[in-house]
């Protein structure tokens, strides 16, 4: 079963292979309204400056709406907080696409749920050397949709969400499907 996923965006195309569903995005995909919430929107801003501080090159091209330019990114971009049992509280297009979810499901779902049971002790492990090198670029293993199908996802970058004040609010990831 395969799912093709093309991300049309100006001089760029993205294709993938993870189900057998097509998904198209472009830049005039609108905002949810979810992620417009401003205490939301700073935390979403957050993962464009902590990866900017982090791997030294910045995650996406600048430009005036940070949250649309990540909604609209050309990969599948996603984070969680710091919860004892963290939940996404992001999830670009292609990510809620590629996970075959819509927002408000996403958003209210642990991230350990991406994995399945017997994968969350690799997934942990993985989150722990970010926790303390605070980023990764190799990272590679199999998720799972919301509809209960595997995809594998690789090489994808994990980082840590890092404040001003330099506390931890969270981890990253992005792949290209």
């Amino acid at each position: 079963m395969t799912i093709a996923v093309m991300l049309a965006l100006p001089d760029r195309t993205v294709a993938g292979k993870i189900g057998k569903f097509k998904v198209s995005v472009s830049m005039t995909d609108e905002v949810p309204a979810l992620f417009r919430e401003p205490a939301r929107a700073e935390r979403i801003a957050l993962l464009a400056s902590s990866y900017h501080r982090l791997i030294g090159k910045p995650l996406i091209p600048q430009c005036d709406d940070i949250v649309a330019g990540l909604w609209n990114a050309p990969f599948a971009l996603l984070a969680h907080g710091t919860e004892p049992d963290p939940v996404f509280f992001f999830g670009n297009a292609c990510a809620i696409a590629v996970f075959e979810s819509d927002v408000a499901s996403f958003t209210a779902m642990p991230s350990r749920l991406s994995a399945e049971a017997p994968l969350r002790e690799e997934r942990q492990a993985l989150l722990d050397r970010v926790k303390t090198q605070g980023f990764i670029d190799d990272y590679a293993g199999v998720r799972i949709t919301a509809k209960g199908k595997r995809f594998r996802i690789g090489p994808a970058v994990v980082w840590n969400l890092i404040d001003a004040q330099g506390c931890v609010q969270g981890q990253a990831a992005i792949f290209v499907p």
